[in-house]
């Protein structure tokens, strides 16, 4: 099964690589650290490895990592003696690691699933265990770790009916990595039973809740001032601010088309667009400026920027991990990948803000979160941009109810924090050695 696996692997890695490279290049930063995916450390890396009890984490991109920061924050203060790798998979993801966690939290890209890569990476780094944060399985990656006995934790597991159906489909070769993992844990009864018939063995799955409410908590100085940005694109301090968070191709001219409309009716109405990916966000300005909006990049404004009150009309935000702080100003939220789209992003941050929040009917990667805020009357889902249209010129006529869904997203949130600590206590009831507690953190 490894030999077809590898050969498999091989044949689309190379079919793949045009791709995967113009992609790295496009987002940028992609020549730090390359070396480290085919397991080339530097000595400083190494020694940093010394004599220590490692602990290796990894999270793909941006939204694991957030889960990643807020897991080391509390591991630390309940297993100090651990040294923490943190692997990430793209540049945008390692530039977030980065800007959250400080140096002596070690960060590497995650090995290319080759053999020889992977027994390279685990041999330097000698980890007492590994923590997956949701579904990324590479076989080598995990057999090998097996072959070692090494403990590996999926955390945060979420899987959709299309994932289920897909691995469920290839049982064979995944089924014996699904019951080689130490602890499994879950969002809700639902994932339980599927990682079950996966292959996962009953006592090691754990119904924990979903993590992404907790890496909400995460309180950061701000790395840019919003109100003086705004400032000086001429927005007025009680403008209604509207933004698409995490838009996808096609979202942001439905926006540009809805926000031409309703600034008739509603003059105070400024829009902010920040793409999902920033390397997209030329081709999103040239969406909107088509329809006739005034658009100015995030990137072009420097401290000399100053526009005239109605010069600009919208804000292209084509940086990384920024949305968060321009949330917080927001008077209304939709939700991107949800409309044009299948997948949707995480509406946990906006709620944790108490903010108005509305997402399209596509919500398959966050289904039990999109349910859970549905149900507490806590965002408004819409099944096409027709019903969009007409929530947010009730919501821009009705400032008592975007208060109220404000209020109610924050209390969602709340409900369904703990998570974390839940998680730490399966992972450090396996890595029962006194030598990584402090005395009151140990048996929790």
């Amino acid at each position: 099964m490894a030999v077809i696996y590898n050969i498999l692997f091989t044949f689309f890695f190379l079919l793949s690589a045009p791709f995967y490279f113009l992609k790295m290049w496009r987002r940028g930063g992609w020549k730090a650290g390359f070396a480290q995916r085919f397991s080339y450390y530097d000595s400083r890396f190494k020694a940093g490895l010394t004599n220590r009890h490692v602990l290796w984490i990894h999270a793909v991109s941006v939204g694991e990592v957030n889960i990643a920061t807020q897991l080391i924050r509390q591991l630390e203060t309940r297993a100090p003696n651990l040294k923490v790798v943190v692997s990430t998979t793209t540049s945008t993801g390692m530039g977030e690691l980065r800007k959250k966690l400080p140096t002596h939290v070690l960060k590497v890209y995650y090995p290319i699933d080759r053999p020889r890569y992977v027994n390279r990476a685990l041999r330097i780094i000698n980890p007492e265990a590994i923590v997956l944060v949701e579904a990324e399985i590479w076989p080598n990656f995990l057999w090998r770790a097996a072959e070692r006995r090494i403990p590996v934790f999926l955390v945060n597991a979420r899987l959709s009916q299309k994932s289920f159906s897909r691995y469920k489909a290839a049982r064979f070769l995944f089924g014996r990595i699904f019951a080689s993992f130490a602890g499994v844990g879950v969002q809700n009864e639902e994932d339980a039973a599927r990682v079950k018939q996966l292959g996962c063995r009953p006592e090691a799955v754990h119904v924990v809740g979903n993590l992404k409410f907790d890496a909400a908590k995460i309180h950061e100085r701000p790395q840019i001032d919003v109100p003086r940005l705004l400032r000086q694109l001429g927005v007025p301090e009680d403008a209604i601010i509207l933004i698409g968070g995490s838009t996808h191709a096609g979202e942001e001219q439905i926006l540009a088309q809805q926000f031409q409309a309703l600034k008739k009716a509603f003059p105070k109405l400024f829009l902010i667009v920040v793409p999902r990916h920033f390397e997209r966000g030329r081709d999103a300005g040239d969406d909107i400026a088509r329809e006739g909006v005034r658009v100015v990049y995030r990137m072009e404004i420097s401290a000399e920027t100053q526009f005239k009150p109605g010069e600009i009309e919208c804000l292209l935000v084509n940086t990384t991990g920024e949305l968060k702080y321009f949330y917080e100003y927001a008077s209304i939220i939709f939700v991107g990948k949800s409309l044009t789209s299948e997948g949707g992003q995480n509406p946990i941050e906006p709620g944790s803000l108490g903010k108005s929040i509305i997402f399209g009917p596509n919500m398959q990667n966050f289904e039990a979160i999109a349910a859970a805020f549905v149900k507490g009357k806590a965002a408004v889902q819409v099944r096409n941009k027709e019903e969009l249209f007409g929530v947010l010129q009730s919501l821009l006529t009705d400032e008592h109810k975007r208060a109220e869904l404000g209020r109610n997203a924050l209390a969602v949130v709340r409900q369904n924090q703990g998570s974390i600590d839940r998680t730490i206590d399966m992972i450090l009831e396996k890595l029962d050695s006194t030598e990584l507690f402090i005395p009151e953190a140990k048996g929790r």
